[in-house]
This record gives C-alpha cells, sequence and structure tokens, in this order.
C-alpha cells in the first residue's frame, strides 16, 4: 500500500474513530437514562467499532511496509487479516445481539414485562442511523477508491451498527406508540437484524479466509492470466499455473513450453513478453514467477 492509500485509510478511519466515541457515549447514556435495554445493547455494540478503527490503523500501517528479508512478498496480508478480525467482531456482535433478543423474546412469551423506554432513547436510536449511513457511505467510497479491503469492511462495520439502530428504532416506538403488548417488537426486531450482521460478517470474512488458506484466484482472473499466455505465437503450451492473492497483489506461477532450439536469450525475450502481457491484462501489482520448458516442436 503507497503512503497516499496509508493516509487516506488513516484519516476516515480516524474520523470513524471519534464519531463512534460520540456515538456510543450517547447511546449508553441514552439507554441508562431512557430505562431502555436495547439501546444499550446498541451502544455496546458502538463499542466493537472502537477495537475495528484501532485494527484498521494499526494494521494498514503494517500492511504499507515494503519488503524485507523476512518478508519478501511485502506486508499485504496484514490488511487481509484485519479484513478477518473485524469480520470476525461482527460475527461476535450479531451473535451476540441475536442470543439476547430471543432471550427477550423467550421473557416476553413467559409473560415477563419488558421496560417502556422514554423518548431519549429514540431519538438516540435516529441520529444513530443517519450518522452511522453517512459514515458507511464516505468509508465504503475511499475503501473502493484506495481498493482497501479493511477499510471497506470496516464501512460495512458502520452499516451494521446503522442497522442494528433501525431495529432499536423499531422496537423503541413499538414500545412507547403501540402500547405493552407490542414491546416484543424491540427483540423481535433486533433478532432479525442480528441475521444481516452475521451475514455480512461472513461475506467479508470469506475472502479473507480464502486468501489466508492460499486460494486460487477467481476463474475469471485465471483466464485472463491464461489468454495473456497463450496469446503469446512462441508459448507452445502451459502447465501447472499456480495463483494467489498477498493483499492487494497477485503471486503468479507458471510453466511454459518453448521450442528447444530457441537460444537462452531468446527464452528470456519471451518470458519477459509473457510477464508484460499478464501484468497489463490484470492491472496491478503481480509477482509472477515463469518456468520455462524445452520442447521439441517438429516431433
Amino acid at each position: 500500500m503507497t503512503v497516499d492509500r496509508v493516509k487516506e485509510a488513516q484519516r476516515v478511519t480516524v474520523i470513524g474513530f471519534f464519531v463512534n466515541l460520540l456515538l456510543s457515549a450517547g447511546k449508553i447514556t441514552a439507554g441508562i437514562v431512557g430505562r431502555s435495554s436495547a439501546m444499550m445493547a446498541d451502544g455496546i455494540h458502538s463499542l466493537s467499532d472502537f477495537i475495528t478503527d484501532v485494527i484498521v490503523i494499526v494494521f494498514i500501517r503494517m500492511s504499507a511496509k515494503k519488503s524485507d528479508e523476512d518478508h519478501t512478498y511485502g506486508h499485504g496480508k496484514y490488511e487481509t487479516f484485519a479484513t478477518l478480525i473485524i469480520s470476525l467482531a461482527l460475527l461476535a456482535a450479531g451473535i451476540g445481539i441475536g442470543w439476547e433478543s430471543a432471550h427477550k423474546i423467550l421473557r416476553v412469551i413467559a409473560g415477563e414485562e419488558i421496560p417502556k423506554p422514554h423518548l431519549i432513547a429514540l431519538w438516540a436510536a435516529l441520529i444513530s442511523i443517519v450518522t452511522k449511513e453517512v459514515l458507511y457511505r464516505y468509508t465504503k467510497k475511499v475503501g473502493e477508491r484506495i481498493d482497501s479491503p479493511a477499510v471497506i469492511a470496516n464501512g460495512w462495520h458502520h452499516r451494521s451498527d446503522a442497522l442494528s439502530s433501525i431495529g432499536t428504532a423499531i422496537g423503541i416506538s413499538g414500545a412507547i406508540f403501540l402500547g405493552d403488548h407490542w414491546r416484543v417488537l424491540d427483540p423481535i426486531a433486533g433478532l432479525i437484524v442480528s441475521l444481516f450482521i452475521v451475514k455480512v460478517a461472513y461475506d467479508l470474512g470469506k475472502p479473507s479466509i480464502d486468501e489466508l488458506v492460499e486460494h486460487s484466484l477467481p476463474p475469471t482472473i485465471c483466464a485472463k492470466i491464461v489468454l495473456a499466455i497463450s496469446s503469446n505465437p512462441a508459448v507452445v503450451s502451459y502447465s501447472d499455473l499456480k495463483t494467489r492473492k498477498i493483499g492487494n497483489n497477485i503471486a503468479i506461477d507458471v510453466h511454459i513450453q518453448l521450442d528447444k532450439n530457441l537460444s537462452f536469450v531468446e527464452a528470456h525475450s519471451i518470458t519477459s513478453d509473457v510477464e508484460e502481457d499478464i501484468k497489463e491484462a490484470l492491472g496491478c501489482d503481480v509477482y509472477i514467477n515463469i518456468h520455462t520448458e524445452p520442447i521439441d516442436i517438429t516431433t
């Protein structure tokens, strides 16, 4: 990651950090004063954003380091690891909210009455929805512009907080305006929102896990690589194509078969051309290792 990308990633994350600080303090205070367990849970959920903000700031800086003797392929996977941690934090938050919501539903079914919240809790939820949705759109836009999975993941974490606040607002509104029998809307909405959060956690976590376990690149990208190799008329065939992702970079290993009568200089020139064609086709930083194999084309 370049210096400019690091600065943009850190700037958007620091903005989110201070917004989360104000929102978390406000929502927890509103939950206590407004006697709303849903708002308390929502405020605690917002606290998880602090952790992810710190993770992004620290790991983005680490991923920007250049290659060294211990990390010859660079430090790009630190950002991937950060994205995985964010997805796990989202998963934990989603499961926690779902568990608490299900427990409240069972309590209502058993005849227990949920305390009626005050309007301050509803206002806190509405402010949180608007603020976190704006922060999500801003963070995601920056993440896509600088091609940072960790920043994009952090943006989705902001969206999960907004979704959580929507469920909280629905539940609080029902408890305040629809009467005692509708207070169960709070935990029901919370349970639904928790499922969305878990889905987002999965969508973010799976690509990170795939990268960390050296999963091959998608077929569409592999097809571009094959086309770049095959388009060179001097390449007789190819084999043992291996691909993987390293942060924002791609690593490729492949064997190409060339006419055995070619000189060393000619074979080297062809290999260099193939490398350039692959880089041009993928349009990103690529680590390419091409092994040439002599073949008799007269038979």
